[in-house]
């Protein structure tokens, strides 16, 4: 944690931020090792230039972030108090040109702090945390490697309820189910799944449709397991289906597998969006991808790097985001099928690896 931190006021000096006010619960366990879901109570690390840093938090978790945090500095505000006043006690000297996560502060807040703090500007130090965390460590991969294990044996296990009659958020539950059993904090997002016509819908929310045979089924489903999410998207058939079907599974399992191949350092993000519409484009559907390739992954289900065609920054080795293109066929059937990669030093590891092949179940 402190060779992040290290990092960071480098990173800070190259901006021209004198000090950083760190308020995003996800940046300050990443920084910190403590995890905490504050509410509406304030949190926040506050590192200035060339001094200690230090966390203001609730007075509730100061024994918590005292046993975990690698920063030894802790102050606390009761609910009586108010927080923007204690930092403005706690801070030694000027502020000069603050750091702030302009997407994670709310106008409201931001009033607030602004009233004490006479900061000389504010600067956006969103992307700098964004890029910092893009890139994993070793301990973070392997964290994701846990990760996906897990939810790739939760889909396992409800693969064995799926029948002809059930309902789509009846395997949800149960879903949910095993992850719990397997020690998972929560699932990453809704879980879902679609069936039949609603597979056509990208975030189609699952309801009491009941699973028919001659049709799709799509499982799109992630959990935090040590801090950590995971993410992945199968798509099954439900005894035989029609050859448009089967036609539209291949085109995707096809995209898929060429935006892997394209994946490698120096390229761009955009490159290998282009290498999977490529092939869904020459099959006929271009029209029917709707979304972008994927979407960076870690602490944080969505984040940075957002892979889509007009992104021109460069993989890096380090980074680990989803590879899901999909083709969605109103009235008919949608499929998707999500991988989770990450760039190596000489191409890409596919972490996930629950099979791809077009598979009957129920």
């Amino acid at each position: 944690m402190d060779d992040r931190i290290a990092t960071l006021r480098g990173l800070m000096r190259e901006a021209g931020i004198d000090s950083l006010l760190i308020t995003d619960p996800k940046h300050v366990y990443y920084l910190t090792g403590f995890a905490s879901d504050p509410h509406e109570r304030f949190l926040g690390l506050f590192i200035p230039d060339g001094e200690e840093a230090f966390m203001l938090l609730p007075a509730l978790d100061a024994d918590k972030a005292r046993s975990v945090s690698s920063i030894e500095r802790i102050e606390t505000h009761t609910d009586t108090d108010n927080p923007y006043i204690r930092l403005k006690h706690c801070i030694n000297g000027n502020v000069g040109n603050l750091g702030l996560e302009k997407e994670h502060l709310s106008v409201a807040r931001f009033e607030q702090l602004s009233a004490e703090l006479n900061a000389t500007s504010y600067i956006d130090a969103g992307n700098i945390l964004n890029s910092m965390r893009s890139r994993k460590s070793p301990e973070e991969v392997e964290r994701m490697r846990e990760s996906i294990l897990k939810i790739e044996e939760v889909l396992r296990r409800g693969l064995s309820s799926v029948k002809i009659g059930i309902t789509e958020i009846e395997l949800v539950a149960e879903l949910e189910y095993q992850m719990k059993k397997l020690g998972a904090e929560k699932p990453a997002f809704d879980t879902m799944v679609l069936s039949g016509p609603n597979t056509a819908l990208p975030h189609g929310v699952p309801g009491t449709r009941k699973l028919a045979a001659g049709e799709l089924v799509m499982f799109d489903l992630g959990l935090f397991y040590n801090g950590y999410a995971s993410d992945i998207t199968r798509t099954f058939a439900i005894g035989e289906v029609d050859e448009e079907a089967k036609r539209i599974y291949n085109t995707v399992l096809a995209a898929n597998e060429a935006a892997i191949r394209a994946t490698r350092p120096g390229v761009t993000f955009a490159s290998i969006d282009k290498a999977a519409r490529d092939v869904i484009t020459e099959a006929g559907y271009g029209s029917r991808f709707i979304h972008r390739l994927g979407h960076g992954l870690g602490m944080d289900t969505h984040e940075y790097p957002s892979v889509h065609g007009g992104n021109e920054n460069v993989l890096e080795e380090g980074v680990l985001f989803t590879v899901e293109p999909g083709i969605y066929v109103p009235g008919h059937c949608g499929v998707r099928i999500e991988d989770d990669v990450i760039v190596t030093a000489d191409g890409v590891d596919v972490l996930s690896s629950f099979p791809k092949e077009l598979t009957v179940i129920g």
